[in-house]
């Protein structure tokens, strides 16, 4: 199943990670939620994404306006990328940062 909101892919009914009971099946396109990370390994995840031919959004956890208040070494950017690339995309986040670094949010 997938959640709209918070763009995670899962099974059951209801989204574990923000509890939303209104999903659907995911489609090839839905942009999923792949990790989150910190300066300065999102650079790097960004770069070896693109290395691979792997299309991504990007978005930050605090927002542009906090994050020029507190400092941008606080912020931490996540990454989402197709469904139809998830698995490809979970495998290099494996490789460059380990098993356990996968969905962090």
């Amino acid at each position: 199943m997938y959640c709209e909101k918070c763009k995670h892919v899962f099974e059951g009914e209801r989204c574990p990670n923000c509890r939303k009971g209104r999903v659907r099946q995911v489609t090839p396109d839905d942009p999923c939620f792949l990790t989150e990370k910190g300066s300065p390994w999102d650079g790097m995840l960004e770069d070896v994404l693109r290395q691979n031919g792997i299309p991504f959004l990007t978005g930050g956890r605090l927002g542009a306006g906090l994050s020029t208040y507190v400092g941008p070494i606080l912020e931490v950017t996540r990454f989402y990328v197709r469904w139809s690339d998830l698995e490809r995309a979970r495998g290099i986040v494996e490789e460059l940062f380990g098993a356990d670094s996968g969905d962090e949010a």
